[in-house]
């Protein structure tokens, strides 16, 4: 049999709409929106057969500290034709010499881990119809005064500085703080997303303080389709799910070299200044 030539080329504007029937066709709920927002973002590319996108990939950096990878997707009829392979040796070059994470299916994991990526944790997606319930005390709706010490916090819990994705989220939705003695001390983002919206980064200083960001945004969406994606041992799983976010799936935590990405909840009076609670969502998807 003839096997067709497949070309690797830049991941363009041109090539966003079949993006997302590819995604479509693995189940994923990303609209067009959502793969622009993760293109403007990052860099990639697309396999190309016979002029038609049969795979994608994007590699996200965050300056000069990490990398993550995202959007890997394979077409269906491609499969086991090592096409992954060639999409994952073209981010770690996009990539350079920054460290990396992504989030593996079990269906990937077997390649990742012959490419060196060793598991760091497990994220739980918690999605559904949020049910009514009362805005918890204490956190307000962020100012564009905030954004730096969002910023600060961001770069303290995730490890990296993410300004650009937060100045993306901050222009396409919207931030809720926990401010004490004047500083803030806790944050979370909500934006369209999917069939609904999403509720992520959470940055905590503790659970309490994660439920109350998270309450922030459930209270105004009753009725609303909502998703929140945490690490497995979080402790936030309980609660979401009696919100109406019922756990639906997830994936494995990834880096190379072996770096830890999240930090332990501390006590709700500890000096938020000290360490932060990190609530991991996979903000491009």
């Amino acid at each position: 049999m003839q096997t067709r030539q497949i070309d690797l080329v830049a991941f363009g504007p041109e090539h966003l709409e079949a993006a997302v029937q590819l995604s479509r066709q693995a189940g994923w709920p990303h609209r067009l929106e959502d793969w622009q927002m993760a293109l403007a973002l990052s860099e990639g590319v697309v396999a190309i057969e016979e002029g038609r996108v049969v795979a994608t990939v994007l590699t996200t950096m965050y300056e000069a500290d990490c990398a993550t990878i995202n959007m890997v997707i394979v077409d269906e009829a491609m499969r086991g034709r090592g096409l992954g392979r060639k999409l994952m040796d073209a981010a770690l070059e996009i990539a350079g010499s920054r460290p990396l994470r992504l989030v593996a299916t079990e269906q990937g994991l077997p390649l990742y881990e012959k490419l060196g990526f060793r598991e760091t944790g497990a994220i739980r997606q918690h999605q559904g119809v949020a049910g009514e319930i009362a805005a918890l005390r204490g956190t307000e709706a962020a100012t564009a005064a905030d954004m730096d010490a969002i910023s600060a916090l961001d770069r303290r819990a995730f490890g990296a500085g993410r300004g650009r994705l937060l100045a993306h989220l901050a222009k396409a939705g919207e931030f809720a703080v926990i401010r004490r003695d004047g500083r803030v001390c806790g944050f979370a983002a909500l934006r369209a997303f999917g069939r609904g919206e999403v509720i992520g980064p959470i940055v905590a200083a503790g659970l309490d303080d994660a439920q109350a960001l998270a309450a922030h945004f459930i209270a105004r969406r009753p009725g609303g389709f909502l998703r929140v994606d945490t690490t497995d041992d979080s402790g936030l799983a309980p609660w979401l799910a009696a919100q109406g976010l019922a756990h639906v799936g997830g994936g494995i935590a990834m880096a190379k070299p072996l770096i830890p990405i999240t930090k332990p909840v501390i006590p709700r009076d500890a000096d938020p200044s000290a360490t932060t609670f990190a609530l991991v969502n996979q903000a491009l998807g």
